[in-house]
């Protein structure tokens, strides 16, 4: 009777336990048939790019409201955000004046800024030997040149925010701020590069590279100008009459071209027998102007 009355209780639990079972699954199939429905997929929203019915005009992209400018888009100064003003002749001119006054913090913030993403190519005097191009690219621009000191100093602000020639923009990487500390910068950095005796303070002591370099225990000969690598590529020979400490061989700021001209045309042939006259210099096919 014992025997009895255990397989019945096994039974029994067996029994509630698929009953447990069906209904779980049944609860299953039901959550999962209704995830399978698409009114999240079919709601009505807007998708980039696309048309939509949602308004008249069946545009997704709405046009600005009229009158109205973008959080942090209202640009007031357009000089400090382009570093162009508008020219008598109706051209927009660069300007050689900061929009800001220049604080020795704004000198450190450019010095900062500069030697982060400048240095690889101008390297960290400006002359444009950065490392970079000791490994082949193109010499970046020698920023203490007599025609970048001419240049004036909004002419920074432009190429950091547009870029030129080889150089990329860096408008993602530094804010119109930074930007312009970093002008102020190079403008400081190219007093210092081209300073004579005459900019020295009163009383201030000065001593010679060489000296300094002996003191500090830096490698001989760096107080000489810096040498164009071999592996360099130019478009224009080196300047080779420059020569300050810490400057790079510049291209030249005029180079000369010569443009070919035709040579003269020769002379009409003779049928007659008389001796030939003497011979006359040839002509040079590239004696046009430089």
């Amino acid at each position: 009777m014992m025997t009895t009355f255990t397989t019945g209780n096994t039974r029994s639990r067996s029994f509630a336990a698929l009953r447990m079972t069906g209904s779980l699954a049944l609860i299953a199939g039901t959550l999962f048939a209704a995830g399978c429905r698409q009114d999240m997929h079919n709601q009505p929203k807007i998708i980039p790019q696309r048309g939509t019915e949602m308004f008249a005009d069946h545009r997704s992209a709405r046009p600005a409201i009229e009158n109205t400018v973008a959080r942090g888009s209202l640009h007031e100064d357009s000089y400090f955000y382009t570093g162009l003003v508008q020219g008598a002749n109706g051209y927009r001119e660069e300007k050689d004046a900061l929009p800001f006054p220049v604080t020795m913090t704004v000198l450190q913030k450019g010095q900062e800024r500069f030697n982060i993403y400048c240095t690889p190519c101008h390297s960290r005097v400006g002359n444009g030997l950065g490392e970079i191009v000791q490994r082949g690219y193109k010499p970046a621009g020698n920023l203490n040149d007599q025609a970048r000191r001419a240049q004036p100093l909004s002419h920074y602000f432009y190429v950091m925010t547009h870029g030129y020639g080889a150089m990329p923009d860096y408008s993602a990487q530094l804010s119109p701020e930074e930007r312009w500390a970093v002008a102020a910068y190079i403008r400081a950095l190219q007093l210092s590069q081209n300073a004579t005796s005459a900019d020295v303070a009163p009383g201030a002591k000065v001593d010679s590279l060489s000296n300094i370099v002996v003191a500090k225990g830096y490698p001989t000969g760096s107080d000489q100008p810096w040498e164009m690598p071999t592996t360099a590529i130019q478009a224009y020979p080196p300047n080779v009459k420059e020569g300050k400490p810490a400057m790079a061989p510049a291209y030249p700021l005029d180079p000369q071209i010569f443009i070919p001209h035709s040579a003269a045309p020769a002379p009409a042939k003779t049928t007659t027998s008389k001796p030939a006259s003497a011979p006359v210099a040839p002509t040079t096919g590239n004696s046009g102007a430089k």
